[in-house]
């Protein structure tokens, strides 16, 4: 006990870990810390070194350009040839090194960019799937989706091009003004200094209008996606119910929304000032730079080397219009990965806890459970006991909280009160991915992979192909494998819909019996099995269920009379327990369900007509 609570203490719970996690205090901090410590990992800051000096250099060189432009036609003007040669080849070389520069400059932060993306993609995915059962039953798909795709693609272009493009239009802001001041009469430094100012102003107002635009139009886009994903996975039932008509129409009201947004934010960007501030800038820069020609304060040359550095502060006015709405659009993005990746989560995988084999000893003391975020107890003191290699029947209505109970033996929710105990140890203080490794569970409604069926019965499980074989016949599942295009190899398309309902639950009855479980969890298994498949299985489930732990939840008679407990569920509450004998003559619950199930008098259940 003492291994769990210090872990817990020390970590953020969790239930899978994919490794160390160099980002976590960061997360904690915000989103600015977090984004910071992706940018600075490990190697990278050698490269942001690198793309910082050349973004320095590459500026200084372009500025330089102009200036050395001035002095050519200025000994142009003067015939001196021999000088004018030598500045022409000092602007080729300067030409041709400050383009190899960005060269250089353009392909790192492009690395830094992939590698930003890769690293987030990997931590939230990783943290998705160390996250609960229930964090999950509150979530969209598709808007997980969009986070996990679009949301991690658009931290991406937060390094190339708008954090990079932002320190090189600071740069071509900064150095053309300290040459201005370097090389020119000082008062020409008013015209880009007044333009500084203004232009930060207009920056200021256009992010601060930006911010709220740019959540919405995540947001919506995510709605877009969970809207989408939801239609058509169910895309059965809308056929069937014929709403083609009413899911566009729902999605196009999305659509709109999403339109709107993106309106807004255009509205915001044609509306951006900096660009007529820069050409007021140029012109009154030009009439003051040939007033002071006229007064012989300057020449030719210098004047229009002035003009070519005032006019390399285009760059920076032009490429902060959608720099800054991509950087605003990045920190959305990262608030909406962050907001899920802080969630807390009701289970840890307590990695330093007992990893043993199990007996499969079971034990339910005074056990209540409600889902997180409900107030209605879904279970209330439950408490049995169950001995290892025993068969137990959970019957009841629906609602009754069957299939509830045997998630909490699996930890995929932990309980509100009471505790479990298996070998007489609380299964909190099991290592998670021992626990789970040790049960299996069978779902009424399967989930397949869209790969192959051979690597579907091995889901988890490292199995040879005689293996394999020898499992898929135990499930009656060989002689339709077989048959298939390409036998075990073959591809069964999403969650197995090349398959029918009884073949997936064959499949999953296989990788039942190569896993060889101590505690097995069938949830109306059989349900999709028609009468001849399922009496040729009955021996094999019979024989599955030898030496292991079974909880079964189903209808079938046949299966519920195997039972070495039932146990009647009603309304959270165990309504009564025992045998199927005793249970037709002492419990009212157990015999309604099966009167309203056969339609049968209860004194020919009590008979054993049933």
């Amino acid at each position: 006990m003492s291994k769990r609570k210090n872990f817990k203490q020390s970590n953020q719970l969790i239930e899978f870990s994919p490794g160390r996690d160099f980002f976590e205090t960061a997360r904690k901090k915000g989103v600015r810390s977090w984004i910071l410590s992706h940018i600075f990992h490990k190697t990278n800051k050698i490269f942001i070194f690198v793309v910082l000096f050349t973004t320095i250099l590459a500026s200084i060189l372009a500025s330089g350009i102009s200036v050395f432009i001035g002095f050519a036609v200025v000994e142009f003007l003067n015939a001196d040839i021999e000088s004018l040669i030598f500045y022409t080849i000092t602007i080729l070389i300067l030409g041709l090194i400050t383009p190899i520069l960005r060269l250089l400059n353009y392909s790192l932060r492009e690395v830094l960019a992939q590698r930003l993306e890769r690293d987030t993609r990997k931590e939230f995915y990783g943290i998705l799937l160390g996250k609960s059962q229930s964090f999950h039953d509150k979530q969209q798909i598709g808007d997980l989706m969009a986070r996990a795709t679009d949301d991690v693609r658009t931290l991406n272009f937060l390094i190339s091009p708008a954090v990079s493009l932002i320190f090189e239009s600071f740069t071509t802001l900064i150095i053309p003004i300290i040459f201005i001041l370097l090389f020119y009469p000082v008062q020409l430094i008013f015209e880009p200094l007044i333009f500084i100012i203004l232009f930060l102003i207009s920056l200021r107002n256009y992010t601060k209008k930006l911010a709220p635009v740019t959540g919405n139009l995540r947001m919506n886009f995510g709605m877009i996606n969970a809207m989408l994903n939801e239609a058509l996975s169910g895309i059965e039932v809308v056929k069937t119910s014929t709403q083609e008509a009413y899911e566009l129409k729902k999605y196009l009201t999305y659509a709109k929304k999403y339109r709107d947004a993106a309106l807004a934010q255009g509205k915001i960007q044609a509306k951006y000032m900096p660009i007529l501030f820069l050409g007021l800038t140029i012109t009154v820069g030009l009439a003051h730079s040939l007033f002071l020609f006229n007064l012989g304060i300057m020449n030719i040359g210098q004047v229009i080397s002035y003009i070519g550095l005032l006019d390399l502060l285009f760059f920076s006015t032009f490429i902060s219009i959608f720099v800054f709405a991509l950087l605003k659009l990045a920190g959305s993005s990262a608030k909406r990965l962050l907001e899920l990746m802080n969630l807390k989560t009701e289970i840890d995988e307590n990695p330093n806890g007992i990893q043993k084999e199990i007996h499969g000893a079971i034990k339910f003391e005074k056990v209540s459970f409600r889902y997180p975020g409900t107030t209605n107890f879904v279970l209330k003191d439950l408490t049995f006991e169950v001995k290892p290699g025993q068969t137990v029947a959970i019957v009841g209505t629906t609602g009754s909280g069957k299939t509830t109970l045997t998630k909490l033996i699996s930890r995929l929710y932990d309980v509100s009160g009471g505790k479990i105990l298996i070998d007489d140890q609380d299964i909190r203080d099991f290592a998670l991915k021992s626990l789970r490794a040790q049960i299996s569970y069978i779902e009424q409604d399967v989930f397949l992979f869209s790969f192959s069926i051979f690597d579907n019965i091995t889901f988890g499980r490292i199995g040879s192909k005689e293996k394999v074989v020898e499992a898929a016949k135990q499930a009656q599942a060989h002689d339709f494998i077989t048959a298939l295009y390409n036998g075990y190899d073959s591809k069964i398309g999403e969650r197995g819909a090349l398959l029918s309902g009884g073949e997936r639950q064959r499949i999953a009855i296989a990788r039942a019996f190569l896993a060889d479980p101590k505690i097995l969890i069938l949830d109306d298994s059989t349900s999709a099995i028609d009468s001849n498949t399922e009496d040729k299985i009955q021996y094999a489930i019979k024989n599955i269920l030898r030496n292991r732990t079974t909880f079964l939840i189903t209808h079938r008679l046949s299966q519920i009379r195997w039972a070495d407990l039932i146990l009647v569920l009603k309304d959270g509450k165990i309504e009564a327990k025992g045998n199927h004998n005793t249970l037709l003559r002492t419990s009212e619950e157990y015999r309604k369900i099966f009167v309203k199930k056969f339609d049968l008098d209860e004194q020919e259940l009590i008979k054993g007509v049933v």
